[in-house]
């Protein structure tokens, strides 16, 4: 079975971005995983983190399981999210055990160092798979079978000096948008902090209202997710493009200005 794994940073980060075309994925046979490498421990005020950190994994939990994702525990804490071989040494067994033909994460142009250190360390994950002397936190076999990393869009729109960010390919989230929203509502300290800071349903609003520009921007889909694909050298053949591969037969996928 193909497997595709989305590795977000903090709990909710996969349902804005990256959920809806897992979830396509999956209609299209993949066995699929989920990842946040923080533990939302940051994430409010109405808990200490060691209690915060244990709700938003049963939220995140609760979310892949509603879906048939598998889960994978955390590596981290918020705000603690590095490039360094300690983390890298965490995630690379995944990566192998895995053995993902697709990896959905955060772009190296979002407007915070935890997204943009995520991707970072699921992009050096997978050029490390199948490395041997690679440092690891426990022991899983190097493989060699091709890769493709897509990145998502910035949760911000725009990067770290407020530049747009263009998405280069987007996919046709109308028909999983119900239950990307179904699961964002399986994170309710969070919804339930938002609505009362920002307004009653703003934390659904906000992602139904990401999912309606990136629709506009795509030029054809209500609904969409943004993507940008990784360069191959080191991870696959270069016309290795798996999510393009799949999704355009059924017209869920299209490139920037075709």
């Amino acid at each position: 079975m193909k497997r595709a794994i989305a590795i977000g940073c903090h709990p909710d980060d996969i349902e804005f971005n990256m959920a809806g075309t897992l979830l396509l994925l999956q209609r299209e046979g993949y066995e699929i995983h989920y990842m946040n490498l923080a533990d939302g421990s940051l994430g409010g005020e109405q808990y200490g983190r060691e209690e915060l950190a244990a709700i938003r994994r049963d939220e995140a939990i609760a979310a892949a399981t509603q879906v048939g994702a598998i889960w994978h525990r955390s590596i981290c804490s918020d705000m603690e999210v590095f490039y360094n071989v300690e983390l890298l040494g965490e995630l690379l067994p995944v990566i192998r055990e895995v053995s993902p033909e697709i990896i959905l994460t955060h772009g190296p142009y979002d407007y915070m160092e935890d997204h943009i250190n995520t991707g970072r360390l699921a992009v050096g994950a997978a050029f490390a798979r199948g490395m041997g002397n690679a440092i690891t936190a426990r022991y899983a076999a190097p493989i060699q079978s091709p890769v493709a990393v897509y990145h998502c869009a910035s949760h911000a729109f725009g990067d770290m000096l407020n530049r747009p960010v263009k998405m280069t390919l987007f996919t046709d989230i109308t028909a999983t948008l119900k239950t990307k929203k179904e699961m964002l509502q399986c994170h309710r300290s969070q919804k339930e902090w938002l609505d009362i800071t920002q307004g009653m349903d703003a934390y659904l609003d906000d992602m139904v209202f990401r999912a309606e520009f990136y629709g506009q921007e795509s030029g054809e889909f209500r609904y969409a997710e943004g993507w940008n694909r990784h360069n191959p050298l080191g991870l696959s053949a270069p016309d290795f493009d798996p999510l393009t591969a799949v999704l355009s037969p059924k017209g869920l996928i299209r490139r920037s200005g075709s």
